[in-house]
């Protein structure tokens, strides 16, 4: 075991390959205890045997599908007894790349589970506990296309809207109570993500940057340790994201009113004449 104090327990979902083995690797080096979860249990024991080895930190596994009932109820658990849990690092997700009259309604459907009720499932699970110990935090992995949705397929777009989304109101509701809550917006990330989605790396447009997955979770991290509530690794001034929030902000004081804008010309009963 590492001499080093652990700063606690971080859990990472779809943490067998790709991003989310690489933050296991960074928050192992960080000094986090960890708690790996996904589906293919070999990939995730020779992950932990290399982080231990490498670090010393404690690596427990558990292989599961979070498309499964069962086994997000099997986390769900873990998150709710394992006091020493500080943080949950929803990473798991799968995407799509086809249109969506080209899209299986299906395939549609399980996306929306894993990305959505997954993440809603998990995050309800930990955030109660780390309000009644007084701090924790949570990572989300959401998307660019969270703000572009014409980019990828829809369902993807919407689906990963709702991370944000969903980050964006739980921090507003937790940040006094000691919980950090952060959304991460990956633009084209190299990884096993597009030959799934159906569309591999190599076959996207010459002007799409793809960034490494080890350089995307370092950024992610070092907006973490800045206190960003929304990072986004490729954007190359926080202050376009900081207009972008602002003018929405702005916007939200005036999208209630008791009587339609005057544009639509939506004309009220005249009294009749005495």
């Amino acid at each position: 075991m590492s001499a080093t104090k652990s700063k606690g327990i971080a859990l990472v979902t779809g943490a067998s390959t790709g991003i989310g083995a690489i933050y296991a690797d960074r928050l192992a080096k960080r000094g986090f205890d960890l708690i790996l979860v996904a589906r293919n249990k070999a990939r995730l024991d020779a992950l932990a045997k290399r982080l231990t080895s490498e670090t010393g930190r404690s690596v427990e596994t558990i292989p599961a599908d979070l498309n499964d009932k069962a086994d997000v109820a099997k986390i769900e658990a873990t998150l709710r007894g394992n006091a020493g849990i500080t943080l949950l690092v929803n990473n798991a997700g799968v995407g799509a790349a086809a249109p969506l009259l080209a899209s299986d309604v299906e395939k549609m459907d399980e996306m929306i589970r894993l990305n959505v009720g997954a993440l809603t499932r998990l995050t309800y699970a930990a955030v109660p506990g780390f309000v009644a110990r007084g701090g924790g935090s949570v990572i989300n992995i959401a998307s660019v296309v969270a703000i572009s949705p014409e980019t990828l397929n829809g369902v993807y777009g919407g689906s990963k809207a709702f991370v944000l989304a969903f980050s964006q109101s739980l921090q507003h509701e937790v940040a006094d109570k000691g919980v950090r809550v952060q959304a991460v917006l990956p633009g084209a990330t190299a990884t096993e993500f597009w030959d799934i989605a159906g569309l591999p790396v190599q076959h996207l447009p010459a002007e799409v940057g793809v960034m490494s997955a080890e350089d995307m979770v370092d950024a992610a991290l070092a907006g973490f340790d800045q206190g960003e509530v929304v990072t986004i690794p490729s954007l190359p001034e926080k202050a376009e994201w900081d207009v972008y929030d602002a003018a929405r902000r702005a916007m939200s004081g005036r999208l209630s009113s008791a009587v339609p804008a005057s544009r639509y010309n939506v004309g009220r009963p005249q009294p009749a004449a005495a």
